[in-house]
């Protein structure tokens, strides 16, 4: 059984920045890979960015040069760190676990 708590969600003005984070419980967490999604209302959930157990990563094209995903094993944590952010990034974003373990969500607005 795998728990993630998701947390750094909030309001902010367009171009602005926030930092997500993804604390996942158990023994293991280096091996599996790890995601943030994102739905936005009436609208379905979508992957915004993945990375490997290795590191590799690989994000949705309209996040892109703005969005960075990376991982602390050591403290079995997730970031996404979102730069200049734009009010069609508006959405619950989710934390998800390779073994299918879904975070709560925790809410971005966007809007000046």
């Amino acid at each position: 059984q795998v728990q993630l708590v998701e947390s750094g969600g909030g309001l902010v003005q367009p171009g602005g920045s926030l930092r997500l984070s993804c604390s996942a419980s158990g023994r293991i967490f280096s091996i599996y890979d790890m995601g943030w999604y994102r739905q936005a209302p009436g609208k379905q959930r979508e992957l915004v960015a993945a990375i490997i157990s290795g590191g590799r990563t690989n994000y949705a094209d309209s996040v892109k040069g703005r969005f960075t995903i990376s991982r602390d094993n050591a403290k079995k944590t997730v970031y996404l760190q979102m730069n200049s952010l734009k009010p069609e990034d508006t959405a619950v974003y989710y934390c998800n676990h390779e073994l299918g373990y879904w975070g709560q969500g925790t809410q971005v607005t966007v809007s000046s």
